[in-house]
């Protein structure tokens, strides 16, 4: 069995940087174990030297591509999640709809129902998701956002999206109409972070899927 090669964005002796392809677990589940990207990289390092471990710092749903950053170190992966609010981090969306305001804020309250449904209330006792978005490209049928999240809230973009009229597309578990590509139309472009020790900044970034752009021109 051919290994599939890893789409390496940086890689030092403190961190590793993936670009994630949709329809992959970042983590193992109950269900699935061996087919993630963190098993990929667990692998992939102990080819290298048999001493290596990773560590990981954040994740994507299963049906977002895009970056992810793992640790080499457990002092540096908590560091950089104690302080993982501050990192910024930047969206590709393509959503349902013409959308009208060039750009905005959503700020919303989620919760999560026994089914694991993420939805927003007006009851402040839910955690606060602060999203920004700008439009990139619009037609009639569809939009190109750009979206920045100042919080790590599990489905914010997508709550974010249904809420404000303009699901993504391919997600119909948030209210997609439409699934043209086959998968949820969200992508993780960008990553820029403070290393906790070295005090650099650090910018990761990733293009926009080639499905995307080619639907996007049709």
């Amino acid at each position: 069995m051919v290994k599939e090669k890893l789409d390496i964005i940086y890689e030092d002796k403190d961190f590793i940087v993936v670009n994630k392809k949709a329809h992959l677990l970042t983590i193992a589940t109950n269900d699935e174990k061996i087919e993630t990207l963190y098993h990929k990289v667990y692998e992939y390092l102990k080819r290298k030297n048999k001493h290596n471990y990773v560590f990981i710092v954040h994740r994507l749903d299963k049906d977002t591509s895009g970056l992810v950053l793992f640790a080499k170190h457990p002092d540096l992966k908590k560091a950089l999640q104690d302080d993982w609010q501050k990192t910024k981090r930047e969206y590709i969306a393509v959503v349902e709809g013409y959308v009208e305001t060039m750009r905005g804020t959503i700020k919303e309250y989620l919760k999560e129902t026994s089914t694991l449904l993420t939805y927003a209330t007006k009851d402040k006792s839910g955690k606060l998701a602060v999203t920004h978005y700008e439009v990139l490209y619009r037609s009639k049928s569809h939009s190109v956002l750009k979206i920045n999240i100042e919080t790590g809230r599990k489905n914010q973009i997508r709550v974010a999206m249904q809420n404000m009229g303009h699901p993504i597309i391919g997600d119909k578990k948030y209210g997609a109409t439409k699934n043209p590509l086959r998968r949820v139309c969200l992508h993780a472009s960008l990553l820029e972070v403070v290393h906790p020790f070295r005090k650099e900044v650090m910018r990761f970034e990733s293009k926009m899927p080639k499905e995307f752009e080619i639907f996007i021109r049709n």
